[in-house]
């Protein structure tokens, strides 16, 4: 029965805040039994790094991993990487990018009213910003009361996208497309799309293929950094979620914070959570139902589809639909990539943000 080594470096929610040189590795032998796996490596020791490979005897003092292994995406990937998804509202982005400028001139604006006195004597400042207004028994800064409300614009913006966002999962939920018929053919080198029927209400227009590598099992990253529940997190960890909070990122993983926005708490989310790890191929045109079409495959000789509660290579294919009022929807589905024949080296892991919204979906 064959042994093999994994080892995971996994970007963190937050992954622009953090040294991956500092972050420790999860290491872990497993068997993997009547399974030939070919050996890869994505990226590299100082950066995030994902490696499997064959066991040598420098590693016979790491943990033993008690670890299905399979070709076929778990439950856990299909539920929650199979079906009819949307983008985030793009107010979504506009409000994230207005915190930092409208914080800022908040701070400026109260910086300038406890300078406020010298400004005046200097005639720099007249009087319709200075000074004070007085409701009830306390008196607020006059300049207050043109920043604030340009404070909030970025809350009011996010509101209006949460809106928007459970309107729309809310309507695919209750009344969802049929599934499409499709049908795909894939080898190593090549992928072809042809899309045999789907609903009159809605028209294909592109597609690609996609590959990255899901959050690792949360108890495999800790039993191979030897801590244990409860105790102190790896970097980059929370303590666990809560059980009444179910998310595909909180419920198997290490990721933390609000990775999709808004969504319905009694319904699957139809906004798709990012693969920190991933790369995609290029758009491809749909022009005709019917009609083949050639998807070119992510850059890179990726590894083939494998998957094990330390590290899971994940192929899927997306197909964007235009609705009647132009909207955009679009149907994921996994598709299981064969091995390669030789061993794969990707210099650099290819990052993503943990949030939808800023992921480039």
């Amino acid at each position: 029965m064959p042994r093999y080594v994994q080892r995971v470096r996994y970007p963190p929610f937050e992954l622009d805040h953090m040294d991956p040189s500092k972050v420790p590795i999860a290491e872990a032998i497993l068997y993997a039994p009547e399974s030939d796996v070919t050996e890869f490596i994505i990226g590299n020791e100082d950066d995030w790094i994902v490696e499997w490979r064959k066991i040598s005897d420098s590693d016979e003092s790491k943990n033993l991993l008690n670890s299905e292994v399979g070709f076929k995406p778990p439950k856990f990937l299909e539920r929650s990487r199979t079906g009819w998804y949307i983008d985030p509202d793009p107010l979504h982005n506009i409000s994230r990018r207005l915190i930092f400028p409208t914080v800022s001139l908040l701070i400026v604006s109260l910086f300038i009213h406890a300078i406020e006195p010298g400004l005046v004597d200097l005639g720099i400042i007249g009087g319709t910003i200075a000074g004070s207004l007085e409701i009830g028994p306390l008196e607020y800064p006059r300049l207050l009361f043109f920043t604030f409300p340009i404070f909030l614009v970025p809350l009011l913006f996010r509101t209006i996208a949460n809106f928007r966002d459970m309107s729309r999962q809310k309507k695919i939920n209750n009344d969802p497309y049929e599934k499409p018929d499709i049908t795909i053919q894939l080898d190593r080198d090549s992928a072809s799309l042809t899309i045999n029927d789907c609903s009159d209400i809605i028209s294909p227009f592109r597609a690609r293929v996609q590959v990255g590598v899901a959050v690792p099992e949360r108890d495999s990253i800790l039993k191979s950094l030897n801590r244990l529940e409860g105790g102190q997190p790896s970097p980059g960890m929370s303590t666990r979620f809560p059980d009444k909070r179910v998310a595909s990122g909180d419920e198997v993983g290490i990721g933390v914070g609000e990775a999709t926005p808004m969504q319905l708490t009694t319904r699957r989310s139809v906004i798709l959570e990012p693969m920190r790890i991933m790369e995609t191929g290029d758009w491809s045109e749909i022009f005709e139902v019917f009609s083949p079409v050639d998807l070119p495959l992510p850059i890179g000789n990726w590894p083939g589809s494998i998957y094990s509660s330390l590290i899971a290579i994940h192929w899927e294919i997306v197909i964007e639909f235009k609705e009647t009022d132009g909207s955009i929807i679009k149907w994921v589905c996994p598709i299981l990539m064969p091995q390669s024949s030789e061993r794969t080296e990707i210099e650099f892991a290819p990052i993503r943000s943990g949030r939808s919204e800023l992921s480039s979906y």
